[in-house]
């Protein structure tokens, strides 16, 4: 009687090409990255929000002149050596003031972003998970702020509050909440129905952990590129204010301060409005290419 092998050896050739043709097995995440650095605009988008993120940093510690410092010599000089930006009209060096206004912008644009998007996530996360009176009113509220314009509501409480940093971020968040919580809320009642979501429900797992363990991991890839967006919008919303004079108070550098006051001398010294306004033109755009990028290597309509 014939025995049977107790393993069977396959040709060396089809176990080679059976090794390699196994798919190698990556996250959400890990596949989101590559296909976000193959996104040449968002790499560069990347490159260019570092550079102005070591700028910033750098500028708590060094500027080539102290940022306040006036008559460095004679008022609205053009680039020299000694000023690589040139002179603004009451002598201050431009380049260390760009550099200041830097960590400003993106103070006020990471922190507007960051603390809109916790109130956003927060209320969007209750009104599309419990539903009835709570998504109500919540809605309502989103409603009703939406009639108001955001400005408006911005200056209200920059007057009542005071025109510091931190208080510059509160009136930008007030209003900036609002696109993040639709989002949120929408993301949640779709995954609130799904096998995941009963199953947990099935074995007694608290709401809480529903929420923070299977439905906001499952919406992140949305609310991070949202929450990407929100920066530029949050800094144009505080270099808008400084035009008006309602941003921050002097003698810190803001950009939207910056080309407020060279505006006066824009025919004479147009390098006073340019610096400025091309640092913040070059940081918005940055975050818009990051964010676009975001959204293709996330969203799954975008996979081929």
């Amino acid at each position: 009687m014939a025995t049977v092998p107790s393993t069977i050896e396959l040709p060396e050739e089809i176990q080679i090409v059976a090794a390699d043709e196994l798919p190698e097995q990556v996250t959400l995440w890990q596949d989101a990255w590559r296909r976000l650095t193959r996104n040449r605009m968002a790499v560069i988008g990347l490159v260019i929000i570092g550079v102005f993120f070591t700028t910033a940093i750098v500028s708590f510690f060094w500027t080539p002149y102290p940022t306040w410092k006036q008559a460095l010599g004679p008022t609205y000089q053009t680039p020299t050596l000694m000023h690589p930006l040139g002179l603004d009209d009451y002598g201050r060096d431009i380049l260390s003031r760009v550099m200041g206004g830097a960590a400003i912008a993106l103070g006020v644009g990471v922190g507007a972003s960051m603390l809109a998007s916790t109130i956003g996530i927060v209320l969007g996360l209750l009104a599309g998970f419990y539903r009835g009176k709570i998504d109500v009113g919540i809605s309502l509220l989103i409603n009703i702020s939406y009639g108001v314009p955001d400005l408006l509501i911005a200056l209200i409480l920059v007057v009542l509050i005071g025109r510091g940093i931190q208080n510059i971020i509160l009136a930008i968040s007030v209003t900036a909440w609002l696109g993040m919580a639709r989002l949120v809320r929408g993301q949640t009642l779709a995954l609130r129905e799904r096998e995941f979501v009963e199953a947990a429900r099935s074995i007694g797992t608290k709401n809480l952990k529903i929420l923070t363990r299977h439905i906001l991991p499952n919406a992140l890839g949305p609310i991070v590129v949202q929450a990407t967006y929100l920066v530029p919008a949050a800094i144009i919303f505080e270099a808008f204010l400084s035009l008006l004079g309602l941003g921050i108070p002097p003698p810190a550098p803001s950009w939207g301060r910056m080309a407020s006051e060279g505006y006066k001398a824009l025919q004479i010294a147009p390098h006073i409005v340019l610096m400025p306004s091309l640092a913040l033109s070059l940081t918005v755009l940055a975050f818009n290419w990051v964010g676009d990028g975001l959204r293709d290597a996330i969203d799954p309509r975008m996979r081929r």
